[in-house]
């Protein structure tokens, strides 16, 4: 069986290889205008494709934190003659969002203790490329419907109100818009004008939450379970920060058929520890670490990535829970 991972992983990056060097010829090479132009949105399609299923169901997250850099950077390139591709731009969104959580936030984490001014490095660098993301997913809206990012900024609710939920496009950019901004923000709590653009962000939740469809899929329920503690945009009987927290885990659990770790691990910190619950934080990040990764494999190196973590973070009890007080006499 692993022998088995082994080969589909070296299949996968050897396809990957294959489409970046395609990519590569393709500007170097390509002649005509229309030619040209034919032959980038075809690579284009193709990487937009290949960097999201292929990568996510890739078993070595060190390999994928070492490819991403060079493939986003190829993307850029084509997209750069083909600013209107729209997979494209999803998949610049999504891969800086992916490459900035998971290497650069997360990682900023692990080396806080011994280099804190590295880690500092490390956060305002993953803030930018949120921000980049995000301008993309923009840029995406603006190409799938001329005009949306002018009237946006000025009106959200009417801007929103333009695109059909029931288009798969739209929702994939809709999410990997407000998914890079909303962890942009969470990373700027100390700057008032990313603040403000809360309210943005929030229109594009109420927008995906009145999509009925979106429940298909674990990603709002879990980017909700992050996101909660800096809403300010709540419905009547919106509960606690707890509830919402609590019943956002429950929706991605159901949703992702309880085989995501990262669900468990969001809990942990943002309830567990809060409450001082050692128990209830263990058990959390145990059910993390028992996930069968190959029961998922589209969600293979999330999962991978988010068990690595829910490790680090048992490795951390002492300092994040204060010892229990000896029984009174």
């Amino acid at each position: 069986m692993e022998a088995m991972r082994v080969s589909d992983s070296f299949i996968s990056v050897r396809h990957t290889a294959l489409l970046l060097t395609l990519g590569l010829s393709v500007i170097l090479l390509a002649g005509g205008c229309s030619i040209k132009r034919m032959a980038l949105n075809k690579v284009g399609n193709a990487l937009s494709q290949s960097t999201g299923g292929t990568f996510a169901s890739d078993n070595d997250p060190e390999l994928i934190g070492d490819a991403l850099p060079f493939s986003l950077k190829l993307m850029e390139s084509i997209l750069a003659e083909t600013p209107q591709h729209v997979p494209l731009l999803v998949a610049l969104s999504r891969g800086f969002t992916s490459y900035s959580f998971a290497y650069l936030q997360m990682e900023a984490d692990y080396i806080e203790e011994a280099d804190l001014q590295a880690a500092r490095a490390m956060r305002e660098r993953a803030r930018n490329l949120y921000l980049r993301a995000r301008n993309y997913g923009l840029q995406g809206l603006e190409a799938s419907r001329p005009g949306f990012t002018n009237l946006f900024f000025s009106s959200p609710e009417l801007a929103l109100a333009t695109l059909k939920p029931s288009k798969e496009e739209n929702r994939n950019l809709v999410q990997w818009t407000l998914s890079p901004w909303a962890a942009a923000i969470s990373l700027s709590k100390d700057r008032p004008d990313m603040i403000a653009e809360l309210p943005h962000v929030e229109s594009m939740i109420e927008w995906m939450l009145r999509w009925e469809g979106y429940a298909q899929e674990p990603v709002l329920d879990s980017l909700l379970m992050s996101f909660e503690s800096v809403r300010t945009q709540l419905p009547p009987g919106a509960g606690t920060l707890e509830e919402r927290i609590r019943r956002d885990f429950e929706g991605a659990l159901r949703q992702g058929n309880g085989l995501l770790a990262g669900p468990y691990v969001t809990l942990a910190e943002a309830v567990s520890i809060q409450n001082q619950d050692v128990e209830e934080f263990k058990s959390l990040l145990g059910s993390a670490l028992a996930i069968d990764v190959d029961l998922y494999p589209e969600a293979r190196l999330e999962n991978l990535l988010m068990q690595k973590r829910a490790r680090w973070l048992l490795e951390q009890v002492d300092e994040l829970f204060l010892p229990e007080l000896p029984p009174e006499e």
